[in-house]
């Protein structure tokens, strides 16, 4: 935490970066958690999505974006709520500023553990899947679970225009999530990992089409926690928020959906 805030007693203040709005699921968890402290909500909407970034693209772009954010909004503590960055551009973050940085990454640990019929599968960007962290977390976890990995390379836009209020055809979502659900030796998935924070936005349409009952994880609970733990401090009362987006012009409409994605429970 900044030393300024502990000293002080002043509201904690805290950066949630996303590509797009997917990290709008992590901002609600953790701020039903922390009401009281300051939020900046930054949205790298210009680059989206990231799949199509190679990776010193994609890191020196985060780089650069968030350290101009910092210069606004000094942070307490900073959440990268993308997994796609998260697998591979927390090491430099952690380089370049002091803060508590909170990553995203596939929740492959708990579902190992707690899978029946030792098949989960991870459905995530193209980007995550390919990331050597990614199958270090497989080999460290996941022993004797067998893993899917899907790299759905549209479902994330696909969450963000349902977010938005475009149709989004129930065919479009079946197509991305159908690789996930496995059949082998008369056992079947029961866990699905939601390795971009995007997917949660479409939580409800994916269970209402899910061939048989899953656990779908979603990364914000725990994400919210682990932001709790790194600033030990309560944060009551009620903070103030405000987002912004890489795309010129795009603040007051990211801003509406932030407020309505709050709205919703955590």
């Amino acid at each position: 935490m900044g030393e300024a805030a502990a000293e002080t007693g002043a509201k904690p203040r805290i950066l949630v970066f996303d590509s797009g709005l997917g990290g709008l699921t992590v901002f609600r968890a953790i701020r039903a958690s922390l009401p009281g402290a300051d939020y900046h909500y930054l949205a790298d909407d210009a680059r989206f999505p990231y799949g199509a970034l190679s990776p010193d693209e994609l890191i020196s772009g985060v780089l650069d974006v968030i350290g101009s954010a910092l210069a606004d909004f000094p942070a307490d503590c900073m959440v990268i709520a993308c997994n796609t960055a998260s697998t591979l551009v927390l090491p430099a973050l952690r380089a370049r500023f002091s803060m508590p940085i909170v990553g995203t990454v596939p929740a492959i640990k708990p579902a190992a553990a707690t899978t029946k019929s030792g098949l989960v599968s991870v459905l995530a960007t193209p980007g995550t899947v390919r990331r050597d962290y990614t199958i270090d977390l497989i080999r460290d976890f996941a022993r004797g679970v067998d893993v899917t990995l899907v790299g759905s390379k549209a479902l994330a836009g696909l969450a963000e225009r349902a977010l938005r209020g475009e149709n989004v055809p129930d065919e479009a979502i079946l197509a991305e999530i159908t690789p996930c659900f496995v059949e082998k030796d008369r056992r079947r998935t029961d866990h699905i990992v939601l390795a971009c924070t995007h997917y949660p936005l479409l939580l409800e349409r994916l269970k209402a089409l899910q061939p048989w009952p899953v656990e779908w994880i979603d990364p914000a609970p725990a994400i919210a926690r682990r932001v709790v733990q790194v600033l030990a401090r309560e944060a009551p009362g009620e903070g103030q928020f405000q987002a912004h987006s890489t795309k010129p012009g795009a603040d007051a409409a990211l801003q509406a959906v932030a407020e309505r994605i709050l709205a919703l429970p955590a």
